[in-house]
C-alpha cells in the first residue's frame, strides 16, 4: 500500500509569519500521526522562509520518541553543501534530492541527470554513507529513470504538477515508473497531488511506494481538521489499491 507523507512546510510558513511560535510544526506533525499519517516531510530552503534549521533537530527528536518506529521521515532540498552536512548529520530515513533554486518559489521541474550526473553521483555516495536513502525529484520521463539507474539513486520521485494541470497524460507517469521499476528502482510521487486527482493516480501507478503532499492536504485540514483529512486521503490511496 502506498504511504502517505506530510509536508510541514506549509504549517511552518503560517508559523513564520508571526513571532508567537504558533502553529507548531512539531505540534502538528504529532496531530498527523495520531490521525494515521505515515510519513513527515520538510523541505528547508537556505532562506528558511518555513521550515527552519532547527525544526529538523526537534522532529528527529519527536520521530526518535515516536512508538510506530515505521514512520518516514523525508527531508528534501537542493544538494548544497549546507543541506548534504544536514541530512548526514540528524537521522531521517530519505533524502530526496531537488533541483531547486534558492529563491525558487516552489518545485517545479525534474533533474537533467545526465548533465549533473557527476554531481548526483558523489552526492549520492556520501548520502548512502550516512545510512540514507536517497530519492530524485524527476519529470516523466523513461530516459530519465535510465540514468538515474546509472548514478544508484534508490528511488525517483515523479514531479506531479503538470499531471494535477493536465498538460501531461498519466501514461507518461505509467511508462516511466514501469522502466524504474524494472530497473529495481523505487516511485514516489509529489506535487499538486490532491483529493481530486490521487484515487487515479494510484489505479494507474498502485506500486508507487509513498506520495507527499503538502499544499492541498493543508488547505484541507483547515476545512475539516487532521483526523478527517488523513483519513480522506487514506481513503483515496485505498481507491487507488482497489480493482
Amino acid at each position: 500500500m502506498t504511504k502517505l507523507s506530510v509536508n510541514l512546510n506549509k504549517v511552518a510558513l503560517l508559523r513564520n509569519q508571526r513571532d508567537v511560535g504558533y502553529p507548531n510544526v512539531v505540534e502538528h506533525g504529532r496531530l498527523i500521526l495520531e490521525a494515521g499519517g505515515q510519513g513527515l516531510t520538510i523541505h528547508p530552503r537556505p532562506d528558511e522562509r518555513h521550515i527552519r534549521r532547527s525544526d529538523v533537530g526537534e522532529l528527529e527528536a519527536f520521530l526518535a520518541e515516536w512508538p510506530d518506529k515505521e514512520i518516514e521521515f523525508n527531508i528534501e532540498g537542493y544538494p548544497s553543501e549546507d543541506f548534504i552536512a544536514l541530512v548526514t548529520k540528524h537521522h531521517c530515513h530519505q533524502v530526496t534530492l531537488v533541483p531547486d533554486a534558492p529563491d525558487q518559489r516552489t518545485s517545479d521541474h525534474g533533474w537533467d541527470i545526465p548533465k549533473h550526473k557527476d554531481m548526483l553521483t558523489d552526492v549520492i555516495g556520501q548520502i548512502h554513507k550516512a545510512g540514507r536513502r536517497v530519492s530524485l525529484f524527476v519529470d516523466p520521463d523513461p530516459r530519465i529513470a535510465e540514468s538515474a539507474k546509472e548514478i544508484g539513486t534508490d528511488r525517483i520521485e515523479l514531479y506531479t504538477g503538470p499531471y494535477a494541470e493536465k498538460t501531461i497524460d498519466i501514461a507518461e507517469y505509467v511508462t516511466t515508473a514501469k522502466t524504474a521499476l524494472d530497473l529495481g528502482i523505487e516511485i514516489n510521487a509529489g506535487h499538486d497531488l490532491s483529493l481530486d486527482n490521487l484515487t487515479t493516480f494510484i489505479k494507474a501507478i498502485p506500486k508507487c511506494a509513498e506520495v507527499s503532499i503538502g499544499h492541498a492536504i493543508i488547505a484541507d485540514a483547515l476545512k475539516f481538521g487532521w483526523t478527517e483529512t488523513i483519513k480522506r486521503y487514506l481513503d483515496a490511496i485505498e481507491k487507488g489499491h482497489t480493482v
